[in-house]
C-alpha cells in the first residue's frame, strides 16, 4: 500500500474522530443493569453473564436478591457489581403500598437496611441506590422532603461502611406538583455529598425534560448514567406503567441524541454507564446490538 493512501486513510480517520463528542472519542467501559435479563440471568447465569462480558460490557447493576445466587458467576466473568437496587420498604417503611403494587415479596423476612450495606460492602458493590416509589407514595412535595431527610440518613449509614447511596430518577419525579417538581424538592434537599445520582435519561427524556440540559444543570453530582433509546414520536409520560413495551429500543435505535447524552453525562462527572433495555423479545441481542453501537460512535472499547 502506498504512503499515499496510508496518509489518506489516517487524514480520514482523523476527520471521523473530530465529528464525534469529545466524550465519544474516550473508549470507556460500560455495563448492563441487568432488569434488562431479568429472567434469563436467574434460569441460566452462567451462559447469560458470560455472553455478556463477551460482548465487551465490564460492569453489571444487579438486584438485592439477585447477587447472593450471581456473585460466582460474575466473578468468573470478571464483570464488576458496580451497583445494587434495593427493595425501597427498607427505607420508607411502607410496606403496604409496596404490596398492593404487587412488587415482588421481600426475602428473607426480617432483612433490614443495615443488612443491604453489608450485603453490598462484602461483594465490593460501590453503590446501593433507591430506585423506585409506587404510585401510592408519589405524594405532595412535603413527603419528598421527609423521603430527602430519610435518603441522606440511610447514605451517612452507607457512608460508615464505605458504601456510596444513589437516588435513581423515573418520570413520576418530574411532573409539576404545585409551584414545584418533586425532582426539585429532592434535588434542594438530598446531600450531595452523601446522596449522588443515578440519572436514568430515558426516564428524564419521557417527562418532556431535555436530557443533555439536565445532566448540564446537576454537573458534579451524578456518578451513575442509565443509557436507553425509545421509539421515535413517543409523548411526554408521568407514569412509568402506562409505557408500552414497543417503546423500549436498542441504542441507536430510537430518537435520543446518544452521542450529546453521553457527551454531557461526561462532562457532568459521571463515571459508569449502564444499558438498560427494560422489554425485548431477545434481550441478549437487544444488548449485543446497544453495544456495537456504543462501539461504532466509539464511546465503548472494541
Amino acid at each position: 500500500m502506498s504512503r499515499t493512501r496510508l496518509s489518506r486513510r489516517a487524514f480520514m480517520s482523523a476527520a471521523l474522530a473530530a465529528c464525534l463528542p469529545a466524550a465519544a472519542r474516550s473508549g470507556h467501559n460500560v455495563g448492563v443493569q441487568l432488569y434488562t435479563v431479568r429472567d434469563l440471568v436467574l434460569s441460566k447465569p452462567a451462559e447469560t453473564l458470560g455472553a455478556i462480558a463477551a460482548m465487551g460490557y465490564r460492569e453489571v447493576e444487579v438486584l438485592r436478591d439477585e447477587l447472593g445466587v450471581l456473585a460466582p458467576h460474575l466473578k468468573a466473568t470478571g464483570l464488576r457489581p458496580v451497583g445494587m437496587h434495593f427493595e425501597t420498604p427498607l427505607i420508607t417503611g411502607n410496606w403496604d403500598a409496596w404490596k398492593r403494587a404487587q412488587m415482588p415479596p421481600i426475602k428473607p423476612a426480617g432483612v433490614r437496611f443495615e443488612d443491604v450495606v453489608s450485603l453490598a460492602r462484602d461483594h465490593g458493590v460501590e453503590y446501593v441506590v433507591f430506585n423506585y416509589l409506587t404510585p401510592e407514595e408519589r405524594l405532595g412535595l412535603d413527603f419528598y422532603r421527609q423521603l430527602a431527610e430519610k435518603l441522606n440518613a440511610a447514605a451517612a449509614q452507607c457512608h460508615k461502611q464505605g458504601v456510596r447511596f444513589a437516588y435513581h430518577n423515573h418520570d413520576f419525579e418530574f411532573e409539576p406538583k404545585g409551584s414545584q417538581r418533586p425532582i426539585d424538592v429532592l434535588l434542594e434537599h438530598l446531600d450531595p455529598n452523601l446522596v449522588r445520582l443515578e440519572v436514568d435519561t430515558f426516564w428524564v427524556a419521557m417527562a418532556g425534560v431535555d436530557a443533555v440540559a439536565f445532566l448540564k444543570a446537576n454537573k458534579g453530582r451524578i456518578d451513575l448514567v442509565h443509557v436507553k433509546d425509545r421509539a421515535p414520536g413517543t409523548p411526554t409520560h408521568y407514569d412509568i406503567a402506562t409505557v408500552p413495551d414497543s417503546t423500549y429500543r436498542e441504542l441507536g435505535n430510537g430518537d435520543l441524541p446518544l452521542p450529546q447524552i453521553l457527551d454531557a453525562a461526561v462532562e457532568a462527572g459521571a463515571r459508569h454507564f449502564l444499558v438498560e433495555q427494560d422489554f425485548s423479545a431477545d434481550p441478549v441481542a437487544s444488548l449485543r446490538q446497544s453495544y456495537a453501537y456504543l462501539r461504532r460512535i466509539g464511546f465503548a472499547g472494541s
